[in-house]
């Protein structure tokens, strides 16, 4: 949610991962033995047929890439309501698929990028390249409900209200105002989402999902679910374990708890993320960025730089960067390596635009350079989608409104401030500065209560976790890993990105499709993570 953050250090778990394979697993039951339609499913929603069709321009929100070119599209209708389906009111679900390359699928892939609440139509592309993956498989797409092209909610375009204020100046007065836009953008989403709002959960949700596996003629889906994807496709198995095929979590949430317990790590993931990986490599560089020759020096720059941000905010084309812009930014930067350049690039810049002794063509330059990275101030950052826009509104309504929907949310104002506080004072200020800002806490509608996850039943799912995830710490996927029973977890070493699937380790790839596609349930193992970039001039 908007920015989410971290509480309690737990050590990282340790204990011998064991290499190899158990045999592969076929189910509770095998395909064909139950009927499609075994969930009461109504009719006027079961017999739907789904109109594929190539993708317009208009039904994606960017362009696919090569690979993805011939990604396809429909809709189709849900009830807005899966417990009273006699309201005949219905909602619209976006979804796409990129065909199996032998051209008739026998198995049905459903994908999800997380968030959660993100738009999922061009999520298939990330696995356009998958090549065993996508022989038999068809690469399926959604936007859930509440997001992208399916129906939508919004806040009014409230959240980001106070997104300058800056959560480590601690007067009273400020984290005051601070609190005051927190609850006018929640109370807007709840007003301006309507009726629907309340129905945008979990719940509802995998409800939409079966559906969809019924309108795709399959006994059993299988999951590729990334970030928050890993709460959906983990709710999905509890649900529906006979249909249940083979699950990936990948940069797992703490499913088997409470939103607010597995949002309660970020603080310690991000900083984890920005001193141990990214401060010690831009020190490595020094002779590339002159920002600090070691992660300490390199933090303090960050420092100077913050601060003086906080005196006098760099304008940009009239828009000022202020120091939670930085913060914001920095954040959004660490998930993945591939970004590590870009983030060191813009530090530079900002640390020329602050400095008194840049000339104003080196300040000039700096400042479209700026531009071009800076990420808007609502500084929305959370589990977050993998590489898919965040699509306006919708998305951000989704992302506040999912969690505050669902389970129990405690504290107050007061609680708020004094959990940040103890976040700065545990030298975790990246994210915990601004852990006050819970919408949840003003949240006034009863919440849903999902079941307590625990596994039992459901067939083995897959968790991969590299060891320096930001948005999903280690810990509490592990957590999730001990409390679901018969899942295997593949932790990633030396590595931090959030997303490991897809994108680029092999080694990671083979176990992973081995489950995926031949069926093969790896015992938990640990398996090597990809270096860090080397900049251009090194």
């Amino acid at each position: 949610m908007k920015k989410l953050r971290y509480a309690v250090v737990i050590p990282a778990v340790a204990g011998t991962m064991l290499a190899g394979f158990t045999p592969a697993f076929a189910g509770p039951e095998a395909a064909g033995q139950q009927p499609l339609n075994s969930t009461n499913i109504p009719a006027k929603y079961a017999d739907q047929k789904l109109d594929w069709h190539k993708c317009t321009a208009s039904e994606l929100p960017s362009a696919p890439p090569p690979g993805a070119e011939n990604i396809e599209c429909a809709t189709y209708r849900a009830p807005r309501n899966w417990y009273k389906t006699n309201e005949n009111i219905d909602l619209t679900i976006a979804v796409s698929r990129l065909a199996a390359t032998s051209g008739k699928a026998t198995a049905s892939v459903i994908t999800n990028p997380g968030g959660p609440g993100a738009p999922g139509r061009n999520f298939p592309a990330r696995l356009r390249n998958q090549t065993k993956l996508r022989v038999n498989q068809e690469i399926i797409g959604l936007d859930p409900r509440g997001t992208g092209k399916s129906t939508n909610i919004t806040c009014g375009n409230a959240i980001g209200t106070g997104s300058d204020l800056d959560p480590r100046d601690r007067s009273r007065a400020n984290l005051n105002l601070i609190l005051d836009a927190t609850k006018y953008a929640a109370d807007s989403c709840q007003v301006k989402s309507g009726e629907l709002g309340p129905l945008i959960n979990t719940a509802q949700t995998i409800r939409d999902i079966d559906l969809l596996r019924v309108l795709l003629g399959r006994d059993k889906i299988n999951w590729v679910g990334y970030s928050a994807g890993t709460w959906m496709g983990a709710h999905y198995a509890q649900q529906f374990p006979t249909r249940t095929g083979r699950f990936l979590l990948d940069s797992a949430t703490e499913f088997t708890t409470t939103w607010q317990n597995s949002f309660d790590w970020q603080p310690l993931g991000f900083e984890r993320r920005w001193r141990q990986d990214f401060l010690p490599w831009i020190g490595k560089y020094d002779k590339v960025y002159g920002f600090g020759k070691t992660g300490e020096a390199a933090r303090q720059t960050y420092e100077k730089v913050r601060f003086a941000l906080t005196q006098n905010p760099v304008e940009v084309d009239g828009v000022p960067v202020s120091a939670n812009a930085l913060d914001s930014t920095i954040a959004s930067y660490l998930y993945s390596k591939r970004n590590f350049t870009a983030l060191a690039d813009y530090l530079v810049n900002l640390k020329t635009l602050t400095e008194g002794s840049s000339t104003q063509q080196q300040k000039a330059t700096a400042a479209q350079k700026v531009k071009a990275e800076t990420v808007d101030g609502d500084g929305v950052i959370g589990p977050q989608p993998l590489f898919v826009p965040t699509d306006g509104d919708s998305y951000n309504a989704s992302f506040w409104t999912i969690p505050c929907n669902e389970g129990k949310w405690t504290g107050n104002r007061q609680s708020v401030i004094r959990q940040s506080q103890k976040l700065i004072d545990r030298d975790l200020p990246l994210l915990g500065a601004g852990w006050l800002i819970q919408p949840c806490i003003f949240w006034k509608n009863k919440p849903v209560d999902l079941p307590k996850l625990d596994g039992r039943g459901v067939p083995p799912v897959l968790i991969v976790q590299s060891v320096n995830d930001p948005a999903t710490p280690l810990e509490g996927a592990t957590r999730a890993h001990r409390a679901f029973a018969g899942s295997r977890m593949i932790t990633v070493t030396g590595e931090g990105d959030h997303g490991i699937y897809a994108g680029g380790n092999a080694g990671v790839d083979k176990v992973v499709e081995d489950y995926l596609v031949d069926g093969k349930v790896p015992n938990d193992q640990s398996l090597p993570g990809l270096p860090l970039p080397v900049p251009a001039g090194a």
